[in-house]
C-alpha cells in the first residue's frame, strides 16, 4: 500500500506538446523527446508551481494519461555564436542566426471537449527541508509553506508552466492522484532502458559540484515511480560548481510575507 509522504500535492498537467530531453542534445542540432518525462522535468514543473532554497521538491510520481504519439516539426532556432557563410566568407562576424532543425515532440490523441491534440500526466510530489541550508531554519514552517503551494497550485502555477522546453506551454490544475481512465490503464510493464533522471545541485547535495544521474524506469500500468536522486545507480560529475548564497531579509523574504502575499 503506498504511503502518501506529508506535504504532498497532487496535480493534472498537459498541453499541446512536450520535449523531454537528453541534456547532451539540448546543446543545438536536432532534438528528440524522451517518451516520458523526465524526473528533471517534473521538479521544474513543481518548482514553478511554488519553490523556495528553504525546501527541496521530490517527485515521487507520474502517470501517463494520454497514449505515447510522437510529431516531427521544422523549426528555426538560434544559432548562437555562429556565422553564415556568405559572412564567413566575407571576413565578417555574426553573433548569432536562425538555422534550420527537426524536433521531435510529444503529443496525443486529440481531446474529445476541443478536438486538440495534447499530453497529459499526473503528478504526486512532496517537499522536504533542505538541510544543507541550515542559514534557513527560521523559515522551516512546513503547514504556511504547504498552504502557498495548494493555493499556488489552484491559480495555475506562481511562474510560467513548461512541458521540457519553452517551446512547449503547459498548464496544471488539483487533482486527485489515480483518478480518472488513462490509456495505459491495466497494460502491464514497459521498459524504457537507461535515461537521464534529474541533477544534483551543490545546495541539493552539499558537494561543490553539478552532478548527473541516470536509471532504467518501468512503467507499470502507466504510472511511473521515481527512485529519489541519491538512489539513482549511475552518478556522473559534470562539473565543479558553489551555490547561490540566500538570507531571509536579504534577498529572501520570510514565509510570513508569502503567506500575506498568498491571500491578496
Amino acid at each position: 500500500m503506498y504511503s502518501t509522504p506529508l506535504n504532498t500535492i497532487e496535480f493534472r498537467v498537459w498541453g499541446r506538446f512536450a520535449m523531454f530531453t537528453d541534456p547532451l542534445t539540448r546543446v543545438g542540432g536536432e532534438k528528440c523527446s524522451y517518451h516520458i518525462p523526465t524526473y528533471e522535468a517534473l521538479k521544474g514543473i513543481v518548482k514553478s508551481i511554488y519553490w523556495k532554497p528553504t525546501f527541496l521538491w521530490i517527485v515521487d510520481e507520474v502517470r501517463v494519461m494520454k497514449r505515447i504519439r510522437t510529431q516531427t516539426k521544422g523549426t528555426k532556432p538560434l544559432n548562437y555564436g555562429g556565422v553564415y557563410p556568405s559572412a564567413r566568407a566575407a571576413g565578417k562576424k555574426q553573433e548569432s542566426f536562425n538555422t534550420l532543425a527537426i524536433y521531435t515532440f510529444l503529443t496525443g490523441d486529440p481531446d474529445p471537449a476541443t478536438n486538440v491534440p495534447a499530453v497529459e500526466y499526473q503528478v504526486r510530489a512532496h517537499f522536504e527541508w533542505n538541510l544543507n541550508r541550515p542559514e534557513l531554519q527560521k523559515d522551516r514552517i512546513d503547514g504556511k509553506h504547504f498552504e502557498i503551494a495548494r493555493r499556488m497550485l489552484e491559480r495555475g502555477g506562481r511562474q510560467d508552466i513548461f512541458l521540457g522546453t519553452r517551446d512547449c506551454q503547459g498548464y496544471v490544475e488539483p487533482c486527485e492522484f489515480g483518478s480518472g481512465t488513462g490509456d495505459y490503464d491495466g497494460k502491464g510493464q514497459l521498459c524504457f532502458g537507461r535515461m537521464f533522471h534529474s541533477f544534483g545541485y551543490p545546495d541539493e547535495t552539499g558537494a561543490n559540484e553539478l552532478q548527473s544521474y541516470f536509471w532504467r524506469p518501468t512503467m507499470a500500468d502507466g504510472i511511473l515511480g521515481f527512485p529519489r536522486p541519491e538512489e539513482c545507480p549511475v552518478k556522473k560529475s559534470v562539473r565543479k560548481m558553489q551555490p547561490k548564497h540566500f538570507g531571509v531579509g536579504v534577498n529572501l523574504r520570510n514565509v510570513d510575507t508569502e503567506v500575506d502575499q498568498a491571500e491578496s
